[in-house]
Parts: C-alpha cells; structure tokens; sequence
C-alpha cells in the first residue's frame, strides 16, 4: 500500500516535471527567408530600390542595417540583453534573410534551433520588407 502511494506520487512528480519542462521550452528551428522574389508592378526596379526598401523597413522595427558589400546587407537587432544579426543578400530580383550569429538566444548550432522570439523577428521583417516593396 505504502509503496504504491509512493510510486504514484513518483509518476506524478516526473510526470509535472517533464510538463514544465515542456512548457518551458522556448527553443524552435532556424527560420531563414530564402530566395523570396521581388513582385512589384515597377518595372524599372533595381537592386539599390530593393536595397533601400530593406533599410527602410529593418530601421522601422529597430534593426540596423549596413551594408556589408555590394549585393549584401547585415542587419543587427538589439532587444534587451538579446542580439540577433543576419545576413540579407539582395538584388533587383529578391531578397533572403538568413541566420548569422546570436548572443543571449539560445542558440543550438548542432540542432539548429534558436530562441522562438527570433522567428518572429524575421518574419516581421520579411513583412516589413514585403510592404515597402509594394509600395515602389
């Protein structure tokens, strides 16, 4: 009697622990934004108008952006004690947006997982970015 009072309880106990832990688990895989085709109905559209639209829209949600080389962007976002940077290369024809370094995220290179914040970031941007190409 005793001593199945005593396993229930153990079941019970690993059983909330392993929840919490569940629970807990703010970790997701990496998403990049690869390859994404630039659809506007501006037919003189250059890099440098993508580029410019990809400034526009980081810097609008707090990223900064330099350019890193011709065709390539970086952007860095500070929030809080977090850091995410990314690479953005660019060209008249698309854009992506892809995972370059972290500080205070989580990040897991072997499983390629990250904090889920940071997926949420990008796919701000990625709209961010969407809408400003819209409008050229």
């Amino acid at each position: 009697m005793v001593k199945e009072r005593y396993l229930k309880r153990t079941a019970f106990v690993l059983v909330a622990a392993a929840m919490l832990i569940l629970v807990g688990c703010k970790s997701a895989p990496i998403y990049n934004v690869t390859d994404v085709p630039v659809d506007t109905y501006t037919k003189d559209l250059t890099a440098e108008k993508v580029k410019k639209a990809i400034v526009k829209a980081g810097v609008g949600l707090g990223w900064q952006i330099k350019e890193e080389e011709p065709g390539k962007l970086v952007g860095i976002l500070y929030l809080r004690k977090h850091m995410a940077k990314i690479d953005i290369p660019y060209s008249a024809n698309g854009y992506s947006l892809i995972y370059k370094d972290s500080n205070q995220l989580n990040y897991d290179a072997e499983k390629q997982q990250i904090h889920k914040n940071y997926n949420g970031w990008i796919q701000n941007l990625d709209r961010a970015i969407q809408s400003h190409l819209v409008a050229l």
